[in-house]
């Protein structure tokens, strides 16, 4: 957010849009704030709050097919658990995973591979990244230190500031730091969240590291090109 701050960016928090509007020329976004009712002039809006599942049109309560905000209901198959004909993926489907281009294009395979041989392939519970391309990126996976503790995991957390590092400093750029939570028990990353240069990559190797169940032991002695910012990583576990 003090990043976003330096850059011009004018950040409304705990403000929830009411409506938009237009007068003239621009258009004027309402919002409820904990300032109470506030008007914010703009030549542009960009809606950016995620998707819906569009099936309102279908009318698949004709075809006996539960579905309700969250998409179509189904199995582990990806088929409906109400009609087995009807197979989804994507934004279309409740699977409780995030709605992501990555995540309907695994959805999609399961649901082709499940219709021309039979069910056979399952959605497994696999970890999936997500970016905030902001500047610098945000992007995090697997679970945060909440999450963590509800299920009763004992794990230690690595965090730390990097602006100092050669990696933000050979860019120029003082807003970077990560977190990342690994299993006592197992040696496992739990979690990993990444702010800063070139996240939007990096964590693609947390992803990696968690979906084989290599250990963070193994990580932290694996040898990466230098001075490429998968060379921070064996420092943040």
């Amino acid at each position: 957010m003090r990043k976003t701050r330096q850059l011009g960016i004018k950040v409304e928090l705990q403000s929830t849009a009411t409506r938009i509007e237009r007068k003239g020329g621009t258009f004027v976004v309402c919002a409820s704030t904990p300032r109470g009712q506030r008007e914010f002039e703009s030549d542009f809006v960009v809606h950016g709050a995620g998707r819906v599942a569009d099936l309102d049109d279908l009318n698949l309560a004709a075809a006996g097919v539960q579905a309700d905000k969250r998409g179509v209901k189904v199995n582990e198959f990806l088929q409906s658990v109400s009609n087995p004909a009807v197979y989804a993926a994507g934004d279309s489907a409740d699977t409780g995973m995030p709605k992501l281009t990555p995540v309907a294009g695994y959805g999609g395979g399961i649901v082709a591979a499940n219709l021309l041989k039979g069910n056979h392939r399952k959605v497994e519970n696999v970890p999936v990244p997500t970016v905030a391309f902001t500047v610098p990126p945000l992007s995090a996976v697997g679970m945060n230190e909440d999450s963590a503790k509800k299920q009763g995991l004992r794990f230690r957390v690595h965090q730390e500031d990097t602006a100092s590092w050669y990696s933000s400093r050979r860019v120029a750029e003082d807003c970077s730091g990560f977190k990342v939570l690994i299993d006592e028990n197992t040696d496992r990353i739990l979690g990993a969240h990444l702010l800063g240069p070139e996240a939007d990559e990096l964590i693609n190797v947390f992803t990696l590291a968690m979906r084989a169940n290599v250990s963070a032991e193994t990580l932290r002695h694996t040898i990466f090109a230098y001075p490429t910012h998968g060379s921070d990583v064996s420092y943040m576990l």
